[in-house]
């Protein structure tokens, strides 16, 4: 007998090893969900997702200190470029899933679910198209080291939803859209259309996945009487295992709905 909940179709896709088939079954669960939601609705249900999620033999995962770096200058670096962003994107994934089963005890209206179920959806697709750029440059996913980096972050806030959404979408994400641009010009210049028109689709959507950790970090706050700000410092000062570094992309995190306030006093405390 198949999943029945919302939470159970999570726990397996972080249950699903090969990367493919996690995307595959990612999107068929977040497509069943939004077909449901049209009629009698699919219970978000309970289950117990997994401490770590289930992952293929390959990429080998390194310490970050230990992944090798990448020049991106060369074909080879773009190709070790591309590789650590689809990995990134596999591990948002299950980020995605995770905090939908993980924290169905905190009441949340549905839209929470729909905005999670859409983002794990469009991070399976990220993913997809990321291997088939790696695939038309003749390597695959897998075929380079990479780290475990973006998982401890998960593992650290797994008690505290409201840790989560700062750290993950609101941190962790938000940082792609710091870096993004840059990477969408190595390529351009490189010609690698694909990669570019890939990355420009990631850049777009990755905004509404930042916007949502906002929007639900600020509607638990209003719920818990606290202050948003105050409290996203105290809790990145608390899980965040690294440093805030401009520069910063004001404009699309401000189009997420973090102002300048939240990020640039904990970039100022690692400066000093």
């Amino acid at each position: 007998m198949g999943a029945d909940t919302l939470a159970e179709r999570a726990v397996e896709v972080l249950s699903t090893a090969d990367a493919r088939a996690k995307a595959a079954l990612s999107r068929a669960h977040a497509a069943a969900w939004v077909e449901a939601r049209k009629g009698e609705g699919m219970a978000v249900g309970r289950a117990t997702p997994p401490d770590r999620p289930a992952r293929p033999d390959r990429p080998e995962l390194l310490p970050p200190r230990d992944v090798p770096r990448r020049r991106p200058g060369s074909p080879e670096g773009r190709i070790a470029l591309l590789h650590a962003v689809a990995h990134i994107e596999l591990n948002a994934v299950d980020l995605h899933w995770d905090i939908i089963a993980r924290f169905t005890e905190t009441p949340m209206p549905m839209g929470f679910y729909d905005d999670w179920v859409k983002a794990a959806d469009e991070e399976s697709r990220h993913f997809n198209l990321l291997a088939d750029c790696l695939e038309a440059e003749g390597s695959h996913y897998g075929a380079l080291p990479a780290h475990a980096y973006m998982w401890r972050a998960a593992e650290d806030t797994a008690q505290d939803l409201l840790a989560r959404l700062a750290v993950v979408p609101m941190v962790l994400e938000a940082r792609g859209l710091d870096v993004t641009p840059g990477m969408i010009e190595i390529f351009r210049k490189a010609k690698a259309t694909g990669a570019v028109s890939a990355l420009e689709t990631i850049y777009a959507e990755e905004v509404g996945h930042v916007a949502y950790g906002s929007k639900w970090f600020n509607f638990l706050c209003g719920r818990n009487n606290e202050d948003p700000k105050e409290a996203f410092h105290t809790l990145v000062r608390q899980y965040f295992h690294g440093a805030l570094k401009p520069p910063f992309n004001e404009e699309k995190r401000a189009e997420a709905g973090i102002p300048p306030d939240f990020y640039w006093p904990l970039a100022e405390e690692n400066a000093n």
